[in-house]
C-alpha cells in the first residue's frame, strides 16, 4: 500500500534555488527538486476505501490562496544528533491556518487518526544521519541567510509514495484549489 501525505508543491525557480544548495554536506543524501515540497499532514499507509474517502473530504477544502516564500535553515530534532536539514518558511502564519483546514477535512475520514506530531512548517533538503554534528553546522552557517522568491500557492496535492531502490518516488494522486483573493 502506498503512504499518503498532502502538501504543497513548489515552482520550478524555488526547486532551482534549493537544488542549487544541495552540495558541501559529505555524506547527506539529498532530496532534490523531483522531492521538494512542504507535508501539510502525513497519512501513512491507508487501503483503497480509506483513500477515496480522503479524496472526497479534501474536495470539501475551503482555503484562501496566498503567497509563500522560503527563508533560514534549520535541522530535525531540534536538540541531538541531527537527522535532517530543511529550508524555514518566511511567514508561516497562512500555511498553519490552511494546515488546521487540511485537518479539519480529514476528521471527517473513519479509521484516520490525527497526526500527534507538532508541525513546524519546512521544506527538507537533505538528510543527514551519516554527516557529523561539525559539517552540519558549517552547513547550515553557510546558508543561514537562504531566502528564496515568494510565490503563489493555488492548490494543495494529495501525494503517495512508493519506496524504491534509490530512496522514496512521489506521485501527485489529486489536487485541490484554494480560493482566489
Amino acid at each position: 500500500m502506498p503512504r499518503l501525505f498532502v502538501g504543497i508543491d513548489l515552482p520550478p525557480g524555488v526547486d532551482d534555488h534549493l537544488e542549487m544548495m544541495c552540495y558541501g554536506l559529505p555524506d547527506a543524501r539529498w532530496e532534490g527538486a523531483d522531492k521538494f515540497h512542504l507535508t501539510l499532514r502525513f497519512i501513512g499507509e491507508v487501503d483503497g476505501r480509506v483513500h477515496r474517502e480522503i479524496v472526497d473530504a479534501l474536495q470539501e477544502l475551503d482555503s484562501p490562496s496566498f503567497m509563500l516564500g522560503l527563508k533560514g535553515m534549520g535541522v530535525f530534532p531540534p536538540r541531538g544528533l541531527p537527522t535532517s536539514v530543511w529550508a524555514g518558511i518566511a511567514d508561516p502564519g497562512p500555511v498553519v491556518a490552511l494546515k488546521h483546514k487540511v485537518d479539519a477535512c480529514l476528521r471527517k475520514v473513519q479509521d484516520l487518526q490525527p497526526d500527534p506530531r507538532k508541525f513546524a512548517p519546512h521544506v527538507t533538503i537533505a538528510r543527514v544521519g551519516d554527516c557529523t554534528v561539525e559539517d552540519v553546522m558549517v552547513y547550515l552557517a553557510e546558508h543561514a541567510l537562504v531566502r528564496t522568491e515568494q510565490f503563489p500557492v493555488e492548490r494543495v496535492l494529495l501525494y503517495s509514495s512508493v519506496k524504491t531502490h534509490r530512496g522514496s518516488a512521489y506521485r501527485v494522486e489529486a489536487g485541490f484549489p484554494l480560493r482566489p483573493v
